[in-house]
């Protein structure tokens, strides 16, 4: 069977990004890259033919632009148009598609927050049967530097997994975000700092064996590095990406259908870097 990654894309300049680093992606991964555009189902008939004809050359002539703009080797390509509600098409092709991956690009309510919950980038990230690729950085290169904000989650666990099996040559950052009860109140104490290190030295050990015993079932894992730091998995994150500038995060989504974290919400709303969301199961 042929292993299908779906890029659906809105033919705008803001794309690029994501259409180029889906081919990237398709190719490392010998899959074959389905390119979707979903049509307004409303436009007259009349039309419709014209219109579908110009995507496809639209779409054609960006992947011959992208290969020589980014020296890009071309992976087997398909090209489909259909009508309907965006989101709702892009998640109906790839459950009929078994897509593993589907790459968006991202949306344009940067620094609005309030406004993502519409957008479908969010939607698609709610009801997407694979993970979800958002990209808006040129590919340059393969992804080098990607972080996981991690927890002893089932979801996680299946990031990680994720993680480790698609990206082996990767340098990968495992950052947990750990708060103590009475930090605020007693923090300043002696007595309460030597009970915070026992407590961190304990939490740092706890993740170190999870890990390992994810990593035994997987060969020719990445290089890995823990992090432990004080603060709410936002606050972590947010500082972390801004000294570090990592080219991918990894995060994963809640089994519960039209919800998304705060953590989510806040990566799409100042993204600093590509993005990638992996179900739980």
């Amino acid at each position: 069977m042929t292993r299908t990654l779906l890029f659906a894309t809105d033919l705008s300049a803001d794309n690029r990004a994501a259409f180029a680093r889906a081919m990237r992606l398709a190719y490392a991964q010998g899959a074959r890259l389905d390119i979707l555009h979903v049509i307004d189902p409303y436009l007259p008939r009349r039309i419709l033919h014209d219109l579908e004809a110009a995507v496809v050359e639209d779409i054609t002539a960006t992947l011959t632009d992208l290969r020589e703009d980014y020296a890009l080797e071309a992976p087997q390509t398909l090209i489909q148009t259909v009508t309907g509600a965006p989101y709702t098409e892009i998640v109906r092709e790839a459950h009929e598609r078994s897509a593993e991956l589907i790459v968006l690009g991202m949306h344009r309510k940067r620094g609005q927050k309030d406004l993502l919950a519409g957008t479908t980038v969010m939607r698609v990230l709610r009801s997407a049967p694979c993970p979800v690729v958002v990209a808006s950085y040129l590919p340059t290169q393969p992804w080098e530097h990607i972080v996981l904000p991690i927890d002893f989650s089932l979801t996680t666990r299946h990031t990680l997994k994720e993680a480790l099996r698609r990206f082996p040559e990767a340098k990968l950052t495992l950052l947990h975000a750990w708060m103590l009860p009475g930090e605020r109140e007693l923090g300043s104490q002696r007595g309460y700092a030597q009970w915070r290190e026992r407590e961190v030295a304990g939490l740092r050990a706890q993740l170190e064996d999870e890990i390992e015993t994810l990593m035994r079932e997987i060969d020719g894992v990445p290089a890995v590095e823990l992090l432990l730091e004080p603060g709410s998995p936002c606050d972590v994150v947010k500082d972390y990406m801004k000294r570090h500038t990592p080219d991918l995060i990894m995060i994963g989504g809640r089994s519960q259908s039209h919800y998304a974290s705060q953590l989510t919400e806040m990566l799409l709303s100042e993204p600093h870097c590509d993005i990638m969301l992996c179900r739980t199961w």
